[in-house]
């Protein structure tokens, strides 16, 4: 009998040999078996319930343990996998590198997750942390060391489950290479997700005798494999595999619920309670199951005779306030709420001071940041223009994350809009050379991260041409020397933003972003929104 042991670079051998441990090959399981997979992704720092007491791991909790108890007493398989991105949105978890959230998922059980672009907004050595706070198994198969041009992470794990052998792969976008920190990247190589995966599953099914091979990625799902600008996501992946190697995709990254309409179309205006029906493509499941830990998706399987037969799918609402009423609250795990209690204290304590007044709502919601000119697009970039004494500032719309809303403003308010603690830099140029880089950024599409907000800037942009440009309302000089603002993460490349790193009048000042924005709006309270609001500084004529 040939016994192998997987070995690669990841961070956490004895994780491997632990949860994946030694496969013999064996022939797959002839008997019926049912599987129950579940599934979560984008959780972006959602360990404790929201405001309105929607979702959190203690309510996530009490709804897997009520499941396994349900299918593990009837003799069935339970596995929990997660489609990546734990890090970043909520400010509590920010500060504290994601350790809640971890933990909390540890304590739930995961059994795999894929590493999403999101688990490289901290230093690598923040990732190599947080392995260590799971305890079970970060995937992803595409990402390699630079220097050595090995896979940097585990790629795989073989879970082994009354007699069945199920490998799972993970993915992460290439996308990360473009809007990841390129500080904090600069040592992995993204390679294509498609290709990697074909070649690995081919290379698990010969040295396993595998009953099922499930990829967690976080690629996200786009209708028919158009996505557009963004990399190629899961219906190009399950399109590119030899048709019955790939069982299954654990999806992530869109963020959105996969309840299919039609063979390739997805349905937008998904309600909690509504049957979902996932997608299918070239004999593979694709399923996604929304964010933040709103939904726990439920795939209810029976694996005979090497087929793999879908019963039923569920996105099962944790307490949303939307769901219908024949689907009562769950109550919270008190273990967990014992974990993860103190977490949240010392976050509340560092975040709930006041530092501002406002008299009107900024604007940051991802579906106006990403497409026009915002005021707290424009006030963010006011803050660092002040702060470096420069001639106008320049953000993108990826990097705001949330609005403000009147009242009064807390640090949380403002580490919600900004969490990724970018520092703030400045160039100084010839304005020859701000119109060639304005040329290239300013043409950067709507609905995308790296559409730009500007501040103390104008300009008229014609069939991709800039015209009539101005700085603090006079006419760009092209021998006159500028200076503007902008965050560390664009100077080095970050949403495919020209690299001025090198440039000669580059400072990085190490002033951290959401820090430049709180001391600004303290010493500018109280703030007036409409100081901000664009007035048709920057027109897009076609």
């Amino acid at each position: 009998m040939h016994v192998f042991c997987h070995r690669t670079l990841v961070l956490s051998s004895l994780l491997l040999i632990l949860i994946t441990g030694c496969a013999a090959n064996t022939s797959p399981s002839t008997q019926p078996v049912s599987i129950t997979i579940l599934h979560t992704n984008d959780h972006h720092g959602r360990f404790w319930r929201n405001d309105a007491g929607e979702y959190g791991l203690a309510a996530r909790k009490t709804l897997i343990d009520g499941i396994r108890e349900e299918v593990e007493g009837k003799g069935g398989v339970v596995l929990l996998l997660s489609g990546g991105d734990i890090n970043t949105g909520v400010p509590e978890s920010d500060l504290q590198q994601a350790e809640p959230d971890f933990k909390g998922m540890r304590l739930l059980g995961y059994d795999a997750m894929a590493l999403g672009n999101h688990e490289f907004d901290n230093p690598l050595s923040v990732l190599d942390r947080q392995h260590t706070w799971a305890g079970f198994p970060l995937l992803s198969a595409n990402i390699y060391d630079r220097n050595t041009q090995h896979r940097r992470y585990q790629p795989y794990a073989v879970l082994k489950r009354q007699g069945l052998t199920i490998v799972v792969i993970g993915l992460t976008t290439e996308d990360t290479e473009k809007v990841g920190n390129p500080e904090y990247i600069k040592e992995l190589e993204f390679r294509d997700a498609a290709a990697e995966a074909k070649a690995l599953i081919a290379d698990v099914r010969r040295r396993y005798a595998v009953d099922m091979v499930i990829a967690v990625t976080h690629m996200g799902h786009y209708d028919n494999g158009e996505s557009g600008i963004n990399a190629p996501g899961d219906v190009t992946l399950a399109r590119a595999q030899v048709p019955g190697s790939l069982d299954m995709i654990i999806g992530g990254h869109s963020q959105e619920p996969v309840c299919m309409l039609s063979a390739h179309i997805n349905q937008q205006a998904y309600s909690p309670g509504q049957p979902c029906q996932p997608d299918y493509q070239n004999g593979t499941w694709i399923m996604q199951a929304h964010e933040w830990g709103k939904y726990v998706g439920r795939a209810d399987f029976i694996l005979r005779n090497g087929e793999l037969e879908l019963q039923e799918y569920q996105l099962i609402p944790v307490n949303l306030r939307n769901q219908p009423a024949a689907m009562p609250p769950l109550n919270e795990d008190a273990q967990m709420l014992a974990l993860l209690q103190p977490f949240q204290q010392m976050g509340a304590q560092k975040l709930n001071v006041k530092i501002a007044e406002l008299n009107g709502r900024l604007e940051g919601d991802r579906s106006e940041v990403r497409f026009r000119q915002t005021n707290l697009g424009r006030l963010i970039a006011a803050a660092q223009m002040h702060k470096t004494h420069s001639d106008f500032g320049l953000i993108s719309g990826g990097g705001v994350r949330d609005s403000i809303n009147p009242g009064d403003v807390t640090y949380k308010d403002v580490l919600r809009v900004q969490p990724f603690g970018n520092t703030v830099g400045y160039v100084q140029m010839s304005g020859q050379e701000v119109l060639d880089y304005l040329s290239q950024v300013a043409t950067k599409p709507t609905d995308s991260g790296a559409y730009a907000q500007f501040y103390n800037l104008s300009f008229r942009l014609v069939k991709g041409r800039l015209e009539d440009v101005k700085i603090g309302g006079s006419p760009l000089q092209p021998q006159s020397q500028y200076r503007f603002s902008l965050a560390a993460f664009y100077a080095s490349g970050g949403d495919g933003y020209p690299r001025l790193t090198d440039h000669p009048g580059y400072v990085d000042t190490g002033f951290v972003d959401a820090e430049v924005l709180r001391l600004y709006m303290q010493q500018n309270s109280p703030i007036d929104a409409s100081d901000y609001a664009p007035s048709g500084e920057i027109i897009n004529a076609g």
